[in-house]
């Protein structure tokens, strides 16, 4: 494949996005849930209906004015909630906290193996290409997004649940300032280490 990674036209990248992230938020409190927290479950959070899951500005407003602004997505869901007092042990708490991106990438992978398969076999339209690779592509993006070591992406949770000594105190990560600041770093860090990944991501489904 000798094309740039780009995203297909229209609202296609809008919806994958949006359902991708419900499913990585979703997938942490499941991970929570079978650890026998129900905060999430209670709060009727594991469930693939988009409306419990969606912030009117990260998963509407955001998404549509990167895409066509821009020709990218971005955006978020409001976090699922769960309690970590619950969670058995330290390395339940990291999987809680890397279940997102885990999820993320195995959707990426299935996506790839269709994608290959299809290829191979000479099936498929150019139409299914192109959403299998969007597919392929936000996934990817997001798990290596939220893989960031700052908080309060999931990168800096996992690294939390395993070193309780790098706690940050939720009062100074959840402060309007910090946040702006938190995700300029992380877009900086993002755009200079993902066009590498990209690049491997084009390479292996060749």
């Amino acid at each position: 494949m000798n094309e740039a990674l780009t995203m297909s036209a229209g609202i296609l990248p809008i919806i994958i996005v949006i359902f991708s992230i419900i499913l990585h938020e979703v997938a942490h409190g499941y991970a929570a849930y079978v650890q026998g927290d129900e905060t999430a479950y209670r709060a009727g959070r594991l469930t693939l209906n988009p409306l419990p899951h969606i912030d009117m500005v990260g998963s509407v407003i955001v998404p549509f004015l990167t895409f066509f602004t821009g020709g990218w997505v971005v955006g978020w869901a409001k976090p699922v909630p769960y309690n970590v007092y619950n969670i058995r042990s330290k390395i339940g708490q990291a999987f809680v906290a890397a279940a997102g991106v885990l999820t993320n990438l195995l959707i990426a992978i299935i996506a790839g193996i269709f994608f290959k398969a299809f290829s191979t076999y000479g099936i498929g339209s150019s139409g299914v290409f192109q959403g299998l690779y969007t597919i392929i592509l936000v996934n990817v993006s997001l798990a290596f997004f939220n893989l960031i070591p700052i908080p309060p992406f999931d990168g800096m949770s996992i690294i939390q649940a395993i070193f309780p000594r790098f706690h940050i105190k939720s009062a100074l990560v959840y402060n309007p300032f910090y946040m702006i600041l938190a995700i300029v770093i992380a877009s900086v860090l993002y755009t200079s280490f993902m066009p590498y990944v990209f690049s491997a991501v084009i390479r292996i489904l060749g």
